[in-house]
């Protein structure tokens, strides 16, 4: 069983793009797998749904109640991490076994060695 840990940026990719990220992971591994993201990525989306106006805050909030929709669905796991101090990147950089869901550039930079699932053309996802 795989665990493909969703980053906070790859989360919005739904609201942003109207791409579900939930069947389109689907199509993409043909393994099984368990989704999972961090409780600090609920804890961003919030910071930003409660400091944004407009569309930002809309979109936030399109998130938020997708994931709450797939954490009661039991779709996707909260990790506990209980790390004030280290940022979400950080983080993410230090799991070990996780295919990781990013579309931050920065990141998978920093990701060397480990499975990337991102976006394309802002349509589809691909696994490298």
């Amino acid at each position: 069983m795989e665990k493909i840990l969703l980053d906070t940026n790859f989360l919005m990719i739904p609201a942003q793009f109207g791409v579900d990220i939930f069947s389109e992971i689907g199509k993409l591994a043909e393994f099984n797998y368990k989704l999972f993201i961090l409780d600090k990525s609920i804890s961003e989306l919030n910071k930003i749904a409660d400091e944004q106006k407009g569309k930002v805050k809309r979109e936030v909030k399109l998130t938020l109640e997708i994931i709450e929709d797939r954490i009661l669905k039991d779709e996707v796991r909260i990790i506990q991490t209980g790390d004030e101090i280290r940022d979400v990147d950080d983080i993410i950089v230090s799991l070990k076994g996780y295919i990781i869901c990013t579309q931050d550039i920065g990141l998978q930079k920093r990701l060397i060695g480990k499975k990337i699932i991102t976006m394309r053309q802002k349509k589809y996802l691909v696994l490298k």
